[in-house]
Parts: C-alpha cells; sequence; structure tokens
C-alpha cells in the first residue's frame, strides 16, 4: 500500500495514499472540529467547521473532503482557521435555540462542544427564526426541528447506510428543513425507526423518548455489552442512572459498526417491566404461590430426583436456551447430562436451523456461517433465499445495502415481495416449499453453459458426477412448473451468480424450516462450491441465527447428540474425556430432540421437563398439541425473566437474570464470541442463570464449583477444541471468531480455506420433494410465516417494549388482492384462518407481497398465533418441523381473538 507524508500542526504524519486531510489528522489524534461529517458516509464538505489552512493555499480548504498529499503543511488551529470555525457557529446560533449552551443536551452536543471550545456564547448575529413544533408523533424519539442544524447526516444515513430515503431536506433557502415526502410524520413514511439518524445527529434535534429527561450525560454510566435480540450481535452500551437503564445507545463493535435496528435501539425498556419475575414460584392447588429459593430448588431437586429414580434417566429432559449465555447453556447441558443422566437437552434452534447444523456438516464438517458480517460489503454479487434480512437482521440488511452502493449485483429468492426484492437485479418468487427445484435449476443452467470453477470442483469436492448426473432433468422449463419462478428468469439468477468473482449467499429460516430443511442446506452448499464461492472472503454460505446466541448454545452441546464443540456423544474418546472432567458416568445414546421430546411425553416416556428461557406455548407448530402435551408432565420447571404462557403451565418457575444483570459471552451468528457485561442487579430475588444451574446440580449430586463465569468459560475451553483459545480476558471489545483452538491463535474469519473441515466438500444429490401438506380442495391455500421488524421471537421482550407495542400492537394475515376479492375480505377485515390443527381469528392486511395462492403470518402474536396452524412434521435428519407451509383456509369472521 502506499502512503504520503503530510505535516499538520509541524508533526509529520504517513497516511494510506487516498486518505483525507481529516482521516490523516485522526490517524495523528489530532482533533480537528466539524459537524457533518460521519465515518461511514461519503464526505459532503457542507458545514465548514473543518476547514484548516494549507500551507500556499489562497483560501481555507474542508479537510473531510481535501485529499492528504505529500509534502502538504496543514495548520488546523491557525488564526485565519479560528476566525472561520467562530463565524460558522455564530451562523448557527443565529437560527437556533436561544438555551443552547445550557439545554439538556449539555456534554452531548458537538454544537454545544465547539462554542464552548471557541468561546461564542450567543450569536453576533440577529434576524427572524425558525419556529417548528417538537415531532412527538411517533413512539421511539423525538424530532426537534429548531435545534436541527442541517448537516445532512441523518438524511445520509437513511439514504446510503439504511436505503430507506424516508428524509431528505425540504422548501428552500430559510425555509429549508429536514421531512418526510410532503412533509408528513415519520409514521407515514418508510421509515423503520432504526435509529442511526439519531445516533448520526451531531446535536440535539433527535432525542430517544427513553432517554428524555432521565439526566446529564456526566451523570449516566455507560456500559457496553451484547444486543439481547437477533443473532447479528450488535454491541451496545446500555445507559444506566440509579440502577436501572435508561437509554441504549450502539457501540462500534466488529458487526454493528455503531449501526442498530429498532429493537436494539429502543426495545429494551422490557427489562425493567414491572411484570419482571422476582421471586421463585410454587404451584399449589392451582395457583402460584411465592416461595424462598431453598424451598423451591430443593423442591425441583427432589421432585426430579424422584422421576430418575422411579422411571430412568430417560424419563427427564431438558431445554436450553438462545437467550443465555455460553456458560449458562453449557452448564445446561452439564445438568442434563452430569446429574439427570440423559442426553435429552435441546433447544429453540431445533426450530430455526437444526437442519444448517446438519447439512453444512454434511458437505462442509462444519454447520456454521462459513464467512464475516463485515465481508458482505466486498461481495460482487448477493444471493438471498429465504430470509427477510432487513426485518429479521436488519443490520445485515444494511451491509447489503452498502454492497449495492459499491455496484453489486444481488439475486432475491422467497415466496414473498420483501423489501430487498425491490432492489434485486433478478428476483425470482418461488411456491414455498420449492426451494431444491429452483436451486437445482439453477445450476442446471451453470454446469449446461459451463459456468462453474472446473478448477475448484476437481480439487477441492467429491460426489460431482452422481450431483451432476441428477441436474440433468432440472431445466428451467421443467423447474417454473414446480416453483413458478419463470425459466428466463431462472437463467438470468444462474448467470448472475456464476459469473461474479466474490459470490456470497444469505439464507435463513425460508430454507431451514421445512422436512427437507436439510435437502435444502444442502443444495445450497452445492451451489457455492459449484462456483468456487466457498473458503474465500466475501463469498460463502451464511445462515442467518435468529436469536442473540443460538449459534452459541449449539456450540455449548445443548443438542441431543453432541457434547460441547459438537463431539458426538456415542464417540468413546470424546466421552471418557467429559466423564473425566465431571467426574460422572455418562450416557454414550443420543437423546431425544426438542419435538421428539413433545411426542414421548404424550407417550408417557418422559415424566419431567426443565425449560430454561424457552416459550414452546407460542414457538412450537400446532400449539393445541403442546398445550396438552404440557399438561401431561408430572413434574414441569421453567426458568425465565417473564411468567410466559409455557411459565404458566410449570409446577415451579425460578426467576432468572436478563442479559442486562450478568457476566458471560454470547456468539453471533458469525461465529464471533463477544462479553456480555452486567449493567445492573437482578430485580428483586431474581438471579442469574448460571447460579441457578448450580445450586440445582449440587442438590442433585453434581460437582459444580464455579465463582465466575470466565471458570466456566475456562473449562468450556479445556473440553471444546474449537473453542480452545477462547478466555474473557482475552475477547476484549473485538471478540473471537471460532476455531479458536490455542491461546495465540487470533480466530478465524472465513471458514474452509484451502481445505473443507471434513477434507473435501462434498456434492450432495439432492433431489425435489414436495412439502408434506400441500393445499387441496378442502384447505386451498398455503400458509408461511415469519418475523415481522418490530416484533422478536415469541414477544416475550418486544411486546413488553412501550415502542414496539405501541407500533405494532397487534398480528395480522397478509392476503394478495385478487385472493381477499375472492373470499370477499378487505383491509382491516376479521377473518378465520384454519388448519386441520386449529384455528385462529385475525385481522386481513390486503396487500400485493404475497402471491395469489400464498398467505403469510407473522408468529410473533399470542392472541393470534400462527403456529396454532402449522405442521408437525419433521424434516428426517434434522428433525425441524415445517413451518415454513401448511394448507389453510381463510374466511370473514366478525370473531377476534385466540386461536381455538
Amino acid at each position: 500500500m502506499s502512503t504520503v507524508t503530510l505535516y499538520i500542526d509541524g508533526k509529520a504524519v504517513e497516511v494510506p495514499a487516498g486518505s483525507t486531510i481529516l482521516q490523516a489528522a485522526q490517524m495523528a489524534g489530532i482533533a480537528v472540529p466539524n459537524l457533518c461529517h460521519h465515518p461511514f458516509l461519503k464526505p459532503s464538505g457542507a458545514c465548514r467547521m473543518c476547514v484548516v489552512e494549507v500551507e500556499g493555499a489562497r483560501a481555507l480548504m474542508a479537510s473531510c473532503t481535501t485529499p492528504a498529499v505529500q509534502d502538504m503543511r496543514i495548520f488546523t488551529e491557525s488564526p485565519r482557521v479560528v476566525e472561520a470555525r467562530k463565524t460558522v457557529l455564530h451562523l448557527l446560533l443565529a437560527n437556533h435555540p436561544l438555551d443552547c449552551l445550557t439545554c439538556e443536551a449539555a456534554g452531548d452536543c458537538q454544537l454545544q462542544d465547539y462554542s464552548y471550545r471557541y468561546g461564542v456564547e450567543k450569536s453576533m448575529y440577529q434576524g427572524q427564526r425558525t419556529s417548528y413544533p417538537v415531532d412527538a408523533s411517533n413512539p421511539f424519539f423525538l424530532r426537534d426541528y429548531e435545534k436541527c442544524i442541517l448537516c445532512g447526516r441523518c438524511v445520509r444515513v437513511c439514504d446510503e447506510i439504511m436505503g430507506v430515503n424516508a428524509i431528505d431536506y425540504a422548501h428552500r433557502g430559510f425555509k429549508t428543513k429536514i421531512a418526510t415526502a410532503f412533509d408528513g410524520t415519520l409514521q407515514e413514511s418508510p421509515c423503520v425507526f432504526c435509529g442511526n439518524c439519531v445516533t448520526a445527529c451531531p446535536v440535539g434535534a433527535l432525542v430517544p423518548k427513553m432517554q428524555k429527561g432521565q439526566g446529564r450525560p456526566w451523570e449516566i454510566q455507560k456500559v457496553r455489552t451484547v444486543c439481547s435480540y437477533c443473532g447479528v450481535g450488535c454491541q451496545i452500551y446500555l445507559h444506566v442512572r440509579n440502577g436501572k437503564v435508561v437509554g441504549v445507545s450502539p457501540a462500534d463493535g466488529p458487526a454493528n459498526r455503531e449501526l442498530l435496528c429498532v429493537k436494539g435501539r429502543f426495545g429494551h425498556d422490557y427489562l425493567h417491566h414491572p411484570e419482571r419475575l422476582t421471586k421463585p414460584l410454587i404451584r399449589e392447588h392451582g395457583a402460584f404461590r411465592e416461595a424462598t429459593w431453598d424451598e423451591a430448588l430443593g423442591l425441583v431437586a427432589s421432585r426430579l430426583s424422584e422421576i430418575k429414580e422411579k422411571h430412568g434417566p430417560a424419563a427427564l429432559a431438558g431445554l436450553a436456551s438462545a437467550k443465555v449465555t455460553n456458560e449458562e447453556n453449557y452448564l445446561m447441558q452439564k445438568l442434563v447430562r452430569g446429574a439427570f443422566g440423559t442426553n435429552n437437552v435441546d433447544h429453540c434452534a431445533r426450530l430455526c436451523h437444526a437442519s444448517s447444523v446438519a447439512g453444512l456438516a454434511i458437505s462442509f464438517g462444519s454447520g456454521a456461517m462459513t464467512n464475516s458480517i463485515a465481508e458482505t460489503e466486498g461481495a460482487d454479487a448477493i444471493f438471498v433465499i429465504g430470509s427477510n434480512t432487513t426485518e429479521a437482521h436488519p443490520v445485515i440488511g444494511s451491509y447489503i445495502e452498502m454492497a449495492l452502493k459499491r455496484g453489486a449485483r444481488l439475486v432475491v429468492a422467497d415466496p414473498r415481495t420483501i423489501d430487498l426484492a425491490h432492489k434485486a437485479d433478478v428476483f425470482m418468487q418461488q411456491m414455498p416449499g420449492t426451494d431444491v427445484a429452483l436451486l437445482n435449476g439453477m445450476m442446471n443452467v451453470i454446469l449446461k453453459e459451463r459456468l462453474y470453477d472446473k478448477e475448484f470442483v476437481a480439487e477441492r469436492t467429491e460426489g460431482f458426477a452422481e450431483f451432476a448426473e441428477t441436474l440433468e432433468s432440472y431445466s428451467p422449463e421443467y423447474v417454473e412448473g414446480i416453483t413458478g419462478v419463470p425459466a428466463g428468469t431462472i437463467r438470468e439468477a444462474a448467470r448472475l451468480y456464476a459469473k461474479a468473482e466474490r459470490a456470497a449467499i444469505f439464507y435463513s429460516m425460508g430454507i431451514t424450516q421445512h422436512t427437507t430443511g436439510t435437502d435444502n442446506v444442502m443444495s445450497i452448499a452445492n451451489l457455492a462450491m459449484l462456483t468456487g464461492n466457498v473458503g474465500r472472503e466475501s463469498t460463502g454460505v451464511n445462515p442467518l441465527r435468529g436469536q442473540n446466541n443460538v449459534q452459541g448454545a449449539c456450540d455449548m452441546g445443548a443438542l441431543p447428540n453432541v457434547f460441547p464443540g459438537y463431539q458426538k456423544v456415542d464417540d468413546d474418546a470424546a466421552r471418557a474425556k467429559f466423564e473425566k472432567a465431571w467426574g460422572v458416568t455418562l450416557p454414550s445414546a443420543p437423546g431425544l430432540t426438542m419435538m421428539e421430546m413433545m411426542n414421548a411425553i404424550t407417550q408417557g416416556k418422559i415424566k419431567g421437563l426443565y425449560i430454561m428461557g424457552e416459550n414452546p406455548m407460542v414457538s412450537d407448530p400446532d400449539l393445541g398439541h403442546v398445550d396438552e402435551t404440557l399438561d401431561d408432565l408430572e413434574f414441569l420447571v421453567v426458568q425465565d425473566i417473564f411468567l410466559t404462557e409455557t411459565a404458566q403451565k410449570a409446577h415451579v418457575v425460578l426467576p432468572g437474570a436478563a442479559f442486562s444483570e450478568r457476566d458471560g459471552t454470547f456468539t453471533n451468528t458469525e461465529r464471533r464470541v463477544q462479553l456480555v457485561h452486567k449493567a445492573v442487579d437482578p430485580p428483586g430475588d431474581s438471579l442469574p442463570d448460571w447460579r441457578i444451574l448450580v445450586r440445582v446440580g449440587r442438590l442433585m449430586g453434581l460437582e459444580m464449583d464455579y465463582s465466575h463465569p470466565s471458570e466456566i468459560m475456562a473449562e468450556i475451553a479445556s473440553l471444546a477444541p474449537n473453542y480452545g483459545g477462547i478466555t474473557h480476558d482475552r475477547l476484549g471489545t473485538a471478540g473471537l471468531q471460532w476455531p479458536c483452538p490455542s491461546r495465540d491463535h487470533p480466530g478465524t474469519r472465513f471458514l474452509h480455506k484451502g481445505q473443507f473441515t471434513r477434507g473435501k466438500g462434498k456434492f450432495m444429490a439432492v433431489t425435489y420433494k414436495p412439502a408434506a401438506e400441500l393445499p387441496d380442495e378442502e384447505y386451498p391455500l398455503v400458509l408461511t410465516t415469519g418475523r415481522m421488524l418490530y416484533h422478536y421471537h415469541t414477544g416475550t421482550m418486544s411486546r413488553r417494549s412501550a415502542g414496539l407495542h405501541a407500533h405494532r400492537p397487534a398480528g395480522y394475515v397478509e392476503i394478495n388482492p385478487k385472493t381477499a376479492q375472492d373470499l370477499g375480505v378487505e383491509d382491516g377485515d376479521m377473518v378465520s384462518v384454519e388448519s386441520r390443527r386449529g384455528r385462529i381469528h385475525i385481522q386481513a392486511a390486503v396487500t400485493g407481497t404475497v402471491p395469489k395462492r400464498v398467505v403469510f403470518i407473522p408468529f410473533h402474536f399470542v392472541e393470534a398465533a400462527a403456529n396454532v396452524l402449522t405442521n408437525p412434521v419433521l424434516d428426517p435428519i434434522a428433525k425441524i418441523p415445517e413451518l415454513k407451509v401448511a394448507a389453510v383456509r381463510v374466511r370473514p369472521s366478525e370473531k377476534g381473538g385466540a386461536g381455538e
């Protein structure tokens, strides 16, 4: 990399060629004032606060737009520069509230800071001032137009980073303001309330409602941690005052780089919701009563031990959690295996990405995201299939948007016309459940037109001949008849992906939640290997994990067939290692998966169940059956932060801690292990989950002796090779990506470089199989389900966030306008949606987002729970239920409310 040397205030500074003067000054630790500049945005040079004097130049130069040149001599605080900056401040203050230097933004406003720095107490200019009311119409933040300095940062973030374009400059001259189209409210605009404009604002014009009136910046303690929502792993600061979280702001983490979504920025007020559990509860005579910890844990240990003694270890089971830390998931599976004596342990990955773990392990040898989030920007082509990325993983959606701004091409395949479909070069709207056919059709084109990477296939893969033979029959014309995607569109998508130098695939539950989910994942792996798009930067197969620590829960062995680090329970050497470490004899037979547990309860084989941080009464398919099943248990323990729908059925409820109330680690979707820091104490008598598990284990005779989660991670590192070099003291703010086998290993940005984990990548000959339940005369429509931007999973957290709930208080069913017309349904009508398993009443949202034969329901709302309707039939390999395809009928209804 070529460099240039310049002199700033007499100091020699060497910087990469192409740097601006402002960047050079920042590298040298010299603070040059600026208001319109932001490191993620294109330089605009609008505010003129960053002007500097360049020797030999007639005029002052904007440092944010002026390139650094060899031997350039720059003065950042010369008399000319200081006078120019004062003039800018006087002009800004001339049309600014008179209380600027004393308003509550003090200490968190660059305009105030610079005014104090240069001694500008009030403007020397007098004249007309704009007068606008504060816009408080949305539930998330305030817009104070009078404090706006028109720097344009918010406009540019919304355009360049988010790609939403909800706001822009409106009017002209003195009347210029930042506004939505037609100067309406943000509620009426495309705004997604990500809050990144709030972060970018250098003054007090945009203020989160949660933080309003919560104190001056110097009264707030900021604790760095990791967001509790999706699997992106965004780092955040929790703002703490008087023992409470009063606000959230983004940290510059490796996954999010100061970006957040609406939930991460505004959705953490659930932490202090009045419904938080604060004491253990014991059910007596059909109702709960409060109990002491000794009483509750004594009952838990004695009842579970009794069941084990009477019916054997296999009569017990445990569900770990994608919401708690790695250390806590490790202890949960250790408790089940070491104290219960069974491998009947699972968690919600069974409902989302079990097929990713299985499929990628078969094809590549490792069932995790191959590449890093930040690499997305460097891709030449991006293929998004079965992932509504901008709603389910909004920050990764922002990375895709930034890649598109840099010239990347985009292919989207989804049954719904999602947001990214409008930005795609090629959009394929396949029928739900036809992904294998679609992918095979693309690969048929790539083979026929010899667009595949022959060298990669020959040197790094096996099984190609049988795979290629299978593709022969999947011509685009044949595939069109299965998927509904025009043959020409399939060809166009295949060529775009195959011809790219660096192509990356992103997928989520639209691929995995099928009876053919493992086949879908292996087909995606086939496509990546066929084109050589794996094992290199900005390529790969990237499953987007749905919850903050679902990757970590898998890594920790919260699965029925593997110990931590994916070491098989039926491997004698692996089992002996854990037996020696834990001082117990461990079972060798793999346990039951989550869905198999439910069937075993119905059959009377499982009598006791310990659930930590899961809510199967909303998340599982065929909820009517789940409801009846949990009633069949002799003893149910639920450990959570709220009295969830599942906790309401428990015999004992144990109050755990939220993410803000404990230390530990989360592992995000890109395999990055990051520190979680305690910011506040748990409410009442509630405890961090690891402390509860330690006490239960000891009462059941299992040796557990830890004083801090760092000690638990040390034990994990000693037993799981992929975490071998990970310790709390190494993680810092950047974390480490596994595999990280030793203390001197830097972690792994992308997998399978030079060689797959399994040696050679394996092509799998996958054929299309239809979904288990197809529409017919009785149930003529296909139901598919998914997430929405403003809510999360079973709604336990997001529906207790005031802003999120106010913005999206109820569920809906999306119906195509032609289908709605045929049904006699109008937008906003109440309808009945019925499958062979149950019926719900829900409001209709008539929209072209779904095609004529498909309806869509978000699964967050228990009052109209989509999973009352969904099909519990399983993928034979991953044992994941088919949540994405169910046959339903829709009828007009006058009734609203719960499922039947």
